[in-house]
């Protein structure tokens, strides 16, 4: 492709963290053309998020060449607002980001929130939102910059079917550069125009044209046709190497015939095919109950919605028993997430927790995680009776090795963290579980390990999820519609 046809093109750019030695690139090359919208994929961990701090400019690559064409602007919508960001109100967020005149702040802001399709209140902060408010105003604190480059990681998180709806709209009629991160297959597949698939492995990025489910299919077929050359040429070396052996312990001339089979082994091992490994998939496990916990787990009386940013009263009569899975279902905004929080602290007035149950509580910010911890202390410190063996066997089921168990938590990506997160529920052994959003970060080939879990779980469960063939798999025996 031409030049002027190019919005970013990477030339053998290399990349790793100077302090840990991670590689994230090694000669990496890709090119997109103006007005592409790509998926980028590759496993927890793999440097999704690097990568698009590389086309941000907040990151330099250690070598090689990184092209974004002139005058052309960049923005990224993140997956989270910034902690040092959720005291500031909407227009001092949206202040930070926007390049223009401050009499134009306002009426742009106005744009962007119709865009979203998202009415909030100005006078609160960001901290006072939910989950999928926060998302909206995170794509709407890129769209303010008027990106030529928009990039979007994980937009889909927290968002209701209303949202994700909205979202797929706008970017089905969007005519500029968009790169997103995603794990939601049925969302990328409504409007990409290829994949760049970055390898955890061997820190390429492959580049794939076509439609979300026609690249994914390609990539199989592709994988099988080089496991299948591989295992020939493993053949081939394999019947060489017993002859040669047998030819080199012959003498004269025969020692010649099995240098010659030398070098075909040694060519034939070139010439295999570097495979692309599929991610790993963490192992199965249980999430053990408390144990000799019976009776009412949780009761429910009361609970405050909110309606038209306003709070509002609902009287329920709720009681949880063990084995009981209930789903919080409503809109963003009516108040899941905060409802959550004070029932995983038990200090609403409108439910009580049966004394002595322990809860665990997955967040879906992680802000129960200490991010200045390490790993290893996180999960070590989750457990009733500290046992480093036991600890270390179940962190290795959720692919959490030696080197991340001695990273901080806040230097984990998203979906590590999510890990850890369901590797301290293991640990805990807890009697209610109370999960918000518990696929969020989560790669897809991990949910269906998750849902066998939850599933199996023996203890009371309360979760909110947008996810409905997650929560089809877990085994919902109780409904609460808050927005009812």
């Amino acid at each position: 492709m031409g030049q002027s046809e190019v919005a970013i093109r990477f030339s053998d750019v290399c990349f790793e963290y100077e302090k840990s030695g991670r590689v994230i690139l090694d000669e990496a090359s890709f090119a997109l053309r103006k007005g592409m919208k790509v998926a980028l994929m590759g496993q927890n961990g793999a440097g999704k998020t690097s990568l698009f701090n590389m086309i941000m400019g907040t990151v330099k690559p250690s070598s090689g060449n990184i092209f974004i064409d002139k005058g052309m602007a960049v923005a990224c919508a993140q997956q989270v607002v910034p902690r040092e960001q959720l005291d500031l109100k909407i227009r001092d967020f949206f202040a930070l980001y926007f390049k223009g005149a401050d009499y134009e702040l306002d009426k742009n802001i106005k744009d962007v929130m119709e865009a979203v399709n998202l009415t909030l209140p100005m006078d609160k902060p960001l901290s006072a939102f939910s989950g999928g408010q926060q998302a909206r105003l995170l794509m709407a604190s890129a769209l303010i910059q008027n990106p030529d480059i928009l990039m979007l990681d994980e937009p889909t998180n927290n968002l209701d079917n209303d949202g994700i709806g909205h979202l797929m709209m706008f970017l089905m009629s969007y005519e500029k550069t968009c790169i997103v991160i995603s794990h939601d297959a049925d969302f990328l597949n409504t409007f990409t125009d290829g994949v760049l698939y970055l390898d955890i492995f061997n820190h390429k990025i492959n580049q794939f044209v076509g439609d979300y489910y026609t690249v994914v299919e390609e990539i199989k077929a592709q994988v099988e046709k080089e496991v299948r050359k591989n295992a020939q040429f493993k053949k081939k070396i394999r019947d060489n190497k017993e002859k040669m052996n047998y030819f080199s312990n012959k003498g004269g001339k025969m020692r010649l015939i099995a240098k010659k089979m030398r070098d075909e082994i040694e060519e034939m091992e070139a010439s295999k095919v570097d495979v692309r490994r599929e991610d790993k998939t963490i192992r199965k496990f249980t999430i053990p109950v408390q144990a000799d916990v019976v009776g009412d787990i949780i009761t429910i009386s009361s609970v405050t919605v909110m309606k038209n940013h306003q709070p509002e009263e609902k009287k329920l009569e709720i009681i949880l028993k063990k084995r009981d899975h209930l789903v919080l279902k409503g809109p963003n905004g009516i108040g899941k997430t905060t409802l959550l929080e004070k029932l995983a602290k038990n200090n609403t007035e409108g439910a009580k927790i049966l004394e002595g149950v322990k809860v665990g509580y997955y967040r879906q910010d992680f802000s129960t995680l200490d991010f200045g911890e390490t790993v290893y202390n996180t999960l070590l410190n989750a457990m009733p009776k500290q046992e480093e063996e036991k600890m270390r066997s179940v962190a290795s089921g959720f692919l959490l090795g030696n080197k991340i168990m001695q990273s901080r938590v806040g230097d984990l990506s998203e979906g590590q963290k999510g890990l850890v997160a369901f590797a301290q529920l293991v640990l805990q052994e807890p009697g209610l579980l109370i999960l918000d959003e518990p696929t969020n970060h989560i790669n897809f080939r991990h949910i269906p390990v998750i849902a066998q879990a939850l599933k199996d779980y023996e203890g009371t469960m309360i979760v909110v999820s947008h996810d409905q063939e997650f929560l089809d798999q877990i085994g919902i025996s109780d409904e609460l519609d808050l927005a009812r």
